[in-house]
């Protein structure tokens, strides 16, 4: 099969869906630039303080489809020149989640499609097969505090690059000294991103705390869709 046939037929992979729709993008490097969501459906994790239970059994996904389908959503409907491929964990679907990925980076308008994804998901699969520069990582590693940490695949550490990041949800004391030590024992040229669970770890608080351990290469990382809109508002 020609390389051009392999990708006619993966625009027909069908995923389950959450929703798209376009808004600012809340955090991370990107963060305040319009931004067009494409939320899958489905995650291998259940952390503590998740925001979109709704993205994972036992809900069920609202709809389907296909790769196609959603490029000529994402080009048609909306204007921004960001995407944010998310979840759930968009990276669940293997090979399906990475011809969607190429897709998006295809699009010609498009700077950057950045990927939510979770730290329980091998990424050396996804670098090698999306070759597309636009392609990025945000990786969430889970904290003891999420009730995930043992899920963590620490090798993802090695594979992110410059142009990726890596993003800490501390909710404790105990949580800012496992993301120091992880950073420690894990080395990564990705940027290090430190983001506050509010009720638990005030956002001074976290920020005492990385200016008195001397951390000048981690950034706070504050979540603007909280701020501008109800926390628990759908489709912002």
């Amino acid at each position: 099969m020609t390389d051009n046939v392999a990708a006619a037929a993966a625009r027909s992979f069908r995923l389950p869906m959450v929703e798209i729709f376009e808004t600012v993008e809340g955090e991370g490097t990107r963060a305040g630039f319009p931004t067009v969501f494409v939320r899958l459906f489905g995650c291998n994790l259940r952390c503590v303080w998740c925001d979109t239970k709704y993205s994972y059994p036992p809900a069920e996904a609202e709809f389907t489809m296909s790769i196609e389908d959603i490029v000529a959503q994402v080009e048609k409907q909306y204007k921004a020149e960001h995407i944010c491929m998310t979840g759930g964990e968009p990276l669940l679907y293997g090979n399906k989640s990475a011809a969607l990925l190429q897709a998006l980076c295809d699009i010609e308008r498009i700077k950057d499609v950045h990927v939510e994804t979770n730290g329980a998901i091998d990424l050396e699969p996804f670098l090698r097969g999306v070759t597309s520069s636009k392609a990025r990582y945000i990786m969430d590693y889970k904290l003891p505090d999420s009730g995930e940490n043992e899920a963590m695949l620490h090798h993802n550490f090695a594979l992110l690059r410059e142009q990726d990041e890596v993003k800490f949800v501390i909710a404790s004391d105990r949580d800012f000294d496992a993301a120091v030590r992880t950073l420690t024992t894990s080395p990564t040229a990705a940027l290090a991103l430190f983001s506050p669970v509010w009720e638990t770890m005030p956002p001074a608080k976290l920020v005492e705390k990385m200016l008195a351990s001397g951390l000048t290469g981690v950034k706070l990382n504050m979540q603007l869709h909280k701020i501008i809109w109800d926390p628990a508002q759908r489709g912002v």
